[in-house]
């Protein structure tokens, strides 16, 4: 299983909708791509203009399908001038649970 932790610093002015733009592509995430496992939004706690994503895949394939669901491209085009510099990404792949304890989505 794919694993990315995506660190996001925004615009101070664009908060909220910066906020209400990601629920989108998050709820797009978990609830239409089948390979998708789990794509979280947490709130930094020591910085408000700061987000950290916790997205999952089943595989490489899954996480390209995702850059390419209309839920990310509409994301990825309303807030491209709200970030408030580049963002860092970290990869890996899932260690524990297993994979198996994350059944198929129904769709």
């Amino acid at each position: 299983m794919f694993v990315q932790i995506v660190t996001i610093s925004i615009k101070p002015e664009f908060r909220d909708r910066y906020l209400e733009a990601i629920k989108g592509d998050a709820r797009g995430s978990n609830e239409d791509e089948p390979g998708c496992v789990r794509f979280d939004v947490v709130l930094d706690a020591n910085d408000p203009n700061k987000i950290h994503l916790y997205e999952a895949y089943r595989d490489q394939a899954a996480l390209d399908a995702h850059r390419k669901a209309p839920h990310y491209l509409k994301w990825r085009e309303e807030v491209k001038d709200w970030s408030a510099g580049p963002s860092s990404r970290v990869t890996g792949s899932l260690f524990y649970p297993p994979e198996a304890a994350f059944p198929p989505k129904r769709k």
